[in-house]
This record gives C-alpha cells, structure tokens and sequence, in this order.
C-alpha cells in the first residue's frame, strides 16, 4: 500500500477592495445577479457571472421550484446559457456570489458537487480551465486558477470507454 495525496492552492483575499479591477467588477456584478434569483424556499440566492474568451458576459442565478429538485443552479444555467450563445468559447473566469437571505452571506461558498461536475465538463469540453472568484455580499474572496480542483478523483467521459 501506498499514500496518495491530493491538494489545490487558492488566493484568499480580505475583500474585494484586494481584487484587481476586472475581478472586482466580475464579483460585483455575481452580488447584483443574486437579486434576479428565484429562491422563494431556501431564500439562499445565488448568481453566477462570467467573462468568456471572446469579451462577451453570460449571467446565471438559480431558479427553485416546488417540485424538488427540479431546480437548478446559478452555475448550470450560466453553463447552458454560455454554450447555446457560444458554443466551444472558453470561460476566462466566473465570479459566484450569494446572498442567504435568512442569514449572513459574508464568506465565500464553493459550487455544491454537481455543479462541479459540469464546470469540469465543460472545461473538458473547451479545454481550458475556468478560472473561479467565489464571494458573498462582503467578507473574504477566494480565487481558484482552474474549476476542476474542486473535483478530485473526478468521473469523466475516458471512464466510459
């Protein structure tokens, strides 16, 4: 037997007052987009903003629905969004923001698992890595260079063949 190790690095920055311009903008315009969610039962809006290769800026928020789990999350429809529009354009980076209506919204929250099954899909699919700004309202801002990091040991279309 042997043992394995997997580990990721991310930048934490106190807030987005640290950001650089442009990621600044993209996690401001993740915190408006929270406000275009439909979350009537959790109250936990979420929105999803991303800048691809060509310029061009997508959006996603969740939309809840009575019939659980028929809804879908901010990052899978900004995913669905980008590749009707632009189908095969690169994310450059996507910013996702909260806002937890019934609580705080002042740390960074991570894509739930099958969100990150679809952003590695569709970095796969690309072959490029989608770079993530996850923040809330205020608080810390973590940066991760590439969305699969999140999913080790990940399943993937080679395991189908």
């Amino acid at each position: 037997m042997n043992h394995q190790q997997y580990q990721f690095e991310f930048e934490v920055y106190e807030s987005a007052d640290q950001l650089n311009e442009h990621d600044a903008a993209l996690l401001s315009q993740a915190k408006q987009a929270t406000a275009m969610a439909y979350a009537p039962y959790s109250h936990f809006k979420v929105g999803a903003v991303a800048v691809l290769s060509n310029g061009q800026v997508i959006t996603g928020t969740n939309q809840e629905n009575a019939s659980f789990p028929v809804g879908i999350c901010a990052e899978r429809v900004l995913l669905s969004n980008a590749a009707i529009r632009y189908p095969q354009v690169p994310i450059e980076s996507l910013a996702i923001s909260y806002d937890n209506t019934r609580g705080d919204s002042n740390h960074p929250i991570s894509p739930c698992g099958i969100c990150r099954q679809s952003l590695l899909e569709y970095e796969l699919r690309v072959q490029k890595p989608i770079r993530l700004i996850l923040g809330g309202l205020s608080g810390k801002i973590y940066i991760v260079p590439k969305a699969s990091s999140l999913l080790p040991l990940s399943f993937t279309g080679a395991d189908m063949q």
